[in-house]
C-alpha cells in the first residue's frame, strides 16, 4: 500500500540515493503530499523522541504526537473504484492500527478486523460503523473478539 506510493514517489523525485533527505521534506510539508506518501515517509525517519519510527511511538513522545497528527494534514484522494469515503475509512484505519496506543483495546480490534475489507473496497455505512463498535464496546471483555469477529463476519458477508 505506502510501499507502492513511496517507490513511485522516489522514482518521481529522482530520490533513490537519498530518500531520507526526500523523507524528511515530506514530512516537513505533509499538507503537499498523500498520506500513504507522508505515512512511508514517516516509517523512514527515525524519532529523536522515543528511537523508533517517527509517528507510532508512544503516545506522550512528543515528536511521535505531532508527526502522528501530520498524517491528517496529508491529502487525501478517494481510489478508483471504491465509494466515496473509503479511502478516508482506509487511512483512519491505518492510522489507528499503526498507533495503537491512541485507541481502546476494543477500538483497535475492530479496527484491525475491518481494515482488510476497507483494503478491497468495501465500506460500512456510518450506522453499521456505529453499531458495530457499540456492540464491540458493550460485550465482557471475555467475549470481545469472539463477538467482534462475529459481527464483522457478518457486516460484509463472510460468515
Amino acid at each position: 500500500m505506502s510501499a507502492d506510493a513511496w517507490a513511485e514517489c522516489v522514482r518521481r523525485w529522482g530520490a533513490e540515493g537519498d530518500e531520507a533527505g526526500l523523507a524528511g521534506m515530506i514530512a516537513d510539508e505533509p499538507d503537499r503530499h498523500d498520506w500513504r506518501v507522508v505515512d512511508a515517509a514517516l516509517d523512514r525517519l527515525g524519532c529523536p523522541g522515543c528511537g523508533g519510527p517517527l509517528g507510532r511511538g508512544p503516545v506522550g513522545c512528543a515528536p511521535c504526537d505531532r508527526a502522528h497528527g501530520y498524517r491528517y494534514a496529508a491529502v487525501e484522494t478517494d481510489r478508483p473504484g471504491v465509494p466515496p469515503g473509503n479511502e478516508h475509512a482506509v487511512r483512519v484505519n491505518v492510522s489507528v492500527v499503526r498507533r495503537p496506543g491512541t485507541a481502546s483495546a476494543g477500538e483497535l480490534l475492530v479496527r484491525r478486523l475491518t481494515l482488510p475489507f476497507l483494503l478491497v473496497g468495501l465500506l460500512p455505512s456510518t450506522g453499521q460503523a456505529q453499531r458495530l463498535g457499540a456492540l464491540v464496546r458493550g460485550a465482557p471483555s471475555a467475549r470481545r473478539e469472539e463477538t467482534a469477529r462475529r459481527a464483522v463476519e457478518e457486516l460484509f458477508g463472510r460468515g
